[in-house]
């Protein structure tokens, strides 16, 4: 996620030239710790020549479609709907049809419901949220992917992303954009100052966070303001600590909030949150600060930061390539999440491209988006990974980014998706209500677990109604 940018981007026309395309450079280096987040998984190939040098070719052929109209809605704003822009010009420039990117706000489900609702929904939708989707396929709003986008699913997913976008057997979505969610992004400087390095466990990230406030610069910098943020904080524990079991159990509500596993990993993230000289701004400042001013904090002033460490996906490399002047690899360096239980989790979160209309026109794009042609053109803009195999990685603008994407493409199917993503949106999904209000509750007064169990169990009940 970025932050949200009101403004839209003016649509190009299909009859512009082709545009050259960009290979730009960061200069960033692999960081070799990023490779611990394959260490659960199977080992596969991909490229290896150097960021930036692969060749776009056509792989999948798109029908004519000379006058036709599409609308794609999406959460993206910012520099994320700028690099989609991008995809959709391709898609246009190969088809002749026109596609209105509209944003959606944060609430997808609401959005996206309203439509279909007053009989105008958007002809492909991106969804955040897995339990979303399967909302819609219920209702019957979805259509089912066609022949040649399937095609293109079965030769570039692993059978973990394509089951993440089928319901009840059916395939509707198609996993166009992937996130990394278990990293922790750090300012060189204030750990180089304070004498510390990268954590590979629990206790040592609580013990380096001390010694860097000791030194003189607030810790953690935690975006509280935004729900989801806190989410990605609670899964990441909870995979580590609990077990892909146990978070599978808990993702489909098949045991409750008020569960001794739960209050064990509410227990563990309090051991962060209850301790103020560890939180840029305390408790009250955490509430108070977005998911981009958290980034900003960390590495608008490289040398003197707010905060030394900032945990999100590697979206954060956005934020901190559009909103500072730190250089990725240099300035900011980022480690896996570290391990509270016997493995480091590998937490994921994405977005699925839906069809909401039938037709030709929309079972295209969303072919297009399932191809690998798709996936270099967004690749290589940065601040963007692809669960898409066969994508040549070479596209992707930096090393921390390439390794990051290979990681997470070599984990195969061992991976858990977002928690918070996977349960009905008024749960899971929902500013100031469900999952997101307990935990930034659960922020402000972080002794109370018990509490905060109660009430996430209050709402999940409520949302699965069961």
């Amino acid at each position: 996620m970025a932050g949200r940018d009101p403004e839209r981007r003016a649509r190009v026309g299909p009859g512009r030239p082709r545009r050259p395309r960009r290979h730009a450079t960061r200069g960033a280096t692999a960081l070799v710790a990023v490779l611990a987040l394959a260490s659960t998984a199977a080992c596969g190939e991909g490229p290896t020549g150097a960021p930036g040098t692969a060749s776009q070719q056509e792989t999948v052929r798109l029908p004519d479609l000379d006058g036709e109209k599409l609308q794609v809605a999406a959460v993206w704003t910012g520099a994320e709907q700028e690099n989609f822009r991008k995809v959709l010009d391709e898609f246009e420039e190969r088809t002749g049809a026109e596609v209105e990117f509209v944003p959606t706000g944060d609430n997808v489900a609401t959005f996206i419901g309203s439509k279909i609702e007053g009989g105008a929904p958007p002809d492909v939708a991106m969804l955040p949220q897995v339990g979303v989707l399967h909302q819609f396929a219920e209702k019957g709003w979805l259509k089912p992917l066609g022949a040649k986008a399937r095609k293109q699913l079965g030769e570039n997913f692993a059978t973990g992303w394509q089951e993440l976008g089928a319901h009840e057997g059916t395939q509707y979505g198609v996993y166009f954009k992937a996130a990394n969610k278990s990293l922790m992004w750090y300012n060189t400087a204030a750990f180089e100052a304070a004498g510390v390095g990268e954590a590979k466990t629990w206790d040592r990230f609580l013990k380096n966070a001390q010694i860097i406030s000791d030194s003189g610069v607030e810790p953690v910098s935690v975006g509280g303001a935004d729900g989801w943020t806190l989410t990605d904080w609670f899964e990441n524990i909870y995979l580590s600590q609990a077990g892909p079991q146990m978070y599978d159990k808990l993702a489909a509500h098949e045991i409750k909030w008020t569960h001794p596993s739960v209050k064990e990993a509410l227990t563990t993230l309090g051991e962060l949150f209850g301790n103020k000289l560890l939180l840029s701004g305390g408790n009250r400042g955490a509430l108070a600060t977005a998911f981009p001013e958290s980034v900003t904090k960390t590495f608008a002033d490289t040398e003197a930061p707010e905060a030394a460490i900032v945990f999100e996906g590697d979206f954060v490399g956005i934020n901190i390539g559009n909103d500072t002047n730190a250089q990725i690899g240099e300035d900011a360096q980022v480690f896996p999440f570290p391990r509270v239980g016997e493995r480091a989790p590998v937490v994921t979160g994405g977005d699925a491209a839906v069809a909401l209309r039938g037709g030709k026109a929309p079972q295209a794009l969303l072919t297009f988006l399932a191809s690998t042609d798709a996936a270099g053109i967004a690749a290589e803009q940065g601040g963007f990974i692809s669960p898409n195999k066969k994508m040549n990685r070479d596209f992707y603008p930096g090393d921390v980014q390439r390794e990051i994407a290979t990681a997470l493409v070599k984990a195969g199917n061992d991976f858990r998706f977002d928690m918070s993503d996977q349960a009905p949106a008024a749960f899971g999904g929902t500013k100031g209500q469900g999952e997101w209000k307990a935990l930034q509750d659960f922020l402000k007064n972080p002794d109370d677990v018990a509490g905060a169990q109660q009430a996430l169990e209050s709402s999940a009940a409520k949302a699965f109604e069961n």
